[in-house]
């Protein structure tokens, strides 16, 4: 009998044991398998930041001409810049100096760049070679030469070292993005300009320079190198705006009344079942629904931040919603006890305890939910922010594009070889933005955080 009972014993310890090595087995598999996971997303992630990063980065840096260039009088045959005479009335003035700066504009400008590049080579230009030498220079700068004059028309007779911008082709051919063994063809400049550009850079005229092009210029079709995110980057501040001051007032009141003041009802239930099927709605249906309602019926401007505003709130706020309702079921029903035993009114109890502790959560939701609407680009497409601006906007109902859109232009430009790492570049710049708004949800969470 004591032998049936110890090998009964022995069988049950045996049979444990099996069963916990094979826990243990499905344990480290489960360890494993989620570490794979880890390292596998992280992985992808460095590939996907560490690709827009070698592409991105050189835009910062451009093809820069540093030349003399001399304010011919006699090219510029201008009278000096006028000024208010006294007993003038302000409309003659205004007159008179709109004048001036049309004959301004009539300058030819192009003939100091030519110059300017002429005795940068040390050699006379023939008329039929000028195409070729234009070509070293993108188009936009005879008129920042032209603005630069009218700011300042005592250089009148004076040469100054500028920087000028080398055109889209020549920081395409000096960077290496095509290939120099096409033939001539295929090459987007002629041989005569490509020996003129390395020639340039070996003398030091043309250098690689930061990009403030990049960040201070507005799009621009006609001179390629001179395009630049400012106007986007306003058009996107101006929506952002538009969307906190919109958004989250009304998700985080929505919110509190839900949660805390609402009836348990059926309607209330419809009302929640709602919002989580709107926070899971494609973005490209709030576009269509701001088309509809803001540029349709309400006849809001084409192409505004006020309309790009919002419709990005519309899409938002189911996401401040469930993200500032999670905050508030976070804080013990204790909390909410402990006030109203003392006397503390629903209000007071809401506003005065359970608020201020689930304002971390309430923060890192708003912004993180800003964040996501900082890139969309579908519902700004339908509301016609893909519209070519040259300005930068000065209020939100002006027109303008967005960083998103921008980028989705540049992506589109038929000079790909230039526009693939400009492109990157506004993508770092975009990425920079909502890191840095991610960055800051962490810091007021941290901030906020109060322990209970």
């Amino acid at each position: 009998m004591s032998i049936s009972i110890e090998q009964r014993r022995q069988h049950r310890l045996m049979t444990i044991e099996k069963s916990l090595a094979k826990r243990h087995r499905k344990e480290n598999a489960f360890r494993r398998m989620g570490l794979l996971a880890v390292v596998t997303g992280m992985t992808l992630v460095a590939i996907l930041f560490v690709s827009i990063l070698m592409r991105g980065v050189p835009a910062f840096w451009q093809a820069t001409f540093y030349t003399d260039v001399y304010f011919d009088p006699e090219v510029i045959q201008l009278e000096p810049k006028p000024e208010r005479e006294r007993g003038e009335s302000q409309f003659d003035f205004n007159e008179r100096y709109s004048q001036w700066l049309t004959r301004a504009g009539l300058v030819n400008w192009q003939t100091l760049i030519d110059n300017a590049l002429e005795e940068a080579l040390g050699e006379e230009v023939e008329p039929r070679q000028l195409r070729d030498l234009r070509a070293l220079v993108t188009s936009g700068e005879r008129y920042a030469l032209r603005d630069r004059f009218i700011e300042d028309p005592s250089l009148l007779g004076q040469t100054v070292e500028l920087k000028m911008l080398a055109s889209a082709n020549v920081d395409v051919w000096l960077k290496g993005n095509i290939s120099r063994d096409l033939p001539d063809a295929r090459q987007q400049l002629s041989a005569q300009t490509r020996g003129w550009a390395d020639q340039l850079e070996e003398q030091g005229v043309i250098r690689n320079a930061f990009s403030t092009s990049l960040f201070l210029n507005t799009d621009s079709r006609s001179s390629l190198a001179s395009a630049g995110l400012a106007g986007a980057f306003m058009g996107s501040l101006f929506m952002m705006i538009v969307v906190i001051a919109l958004s989250v007032p009304l998700g985080v009141s929505s919110a509190i009344y839900l949660e805390e003041f609402a009836p348990k009802n059926r309607l209330t239930d419809l009302i929640e079942i709602n919002i989580n099927n709107l926070a899971a709605v494609p973005s490209i249906v709030f576009g269509l629904l701001g088309a509809s309602i803001f540029i349709g019926y309400l006849r809001l401007p084409l192409s505004a931040p006020l309309v790009g505003g919002l419709v990005l709130t519309l899409m938002t706020l189911p996401t401040i919603i469930i993200a500032t309702r999670a905050s508030l079921r976070s804080i013990p029903p204790s909390i909410r006890q402990a006030a109203l035993g003392i006397g503390a009114s629903r209000v007071q109890t809401v506003f005065h305890h359970v608020l201020p502790l689930a304002l971390p959560g309430i923060l890192t939701g708003s912004i993180l939910g800003v964040a996501q609407a900082l890139g969309e680009t579908a519902p700004l497409l339908l509301i016609g922010m893909n519209a070519f601006v040259a300005n930068v906007p000065g209020t939100p109902l002006e027109q303008s594009t967005a960083l998103p859109v921008q980028i989705y232009l540049w992506q589109g430009n038929e000079l790909r070889n230039f526009f693939e790492a400009r492109t990157s570049a506004a993508i770092i710049v975009l990425l920079g933005l909502m890191l840095s708004l991610n960055a800051l949800a962490i810091w007021l969470r941290k901030k906020f955080e109060t322990r209970w």
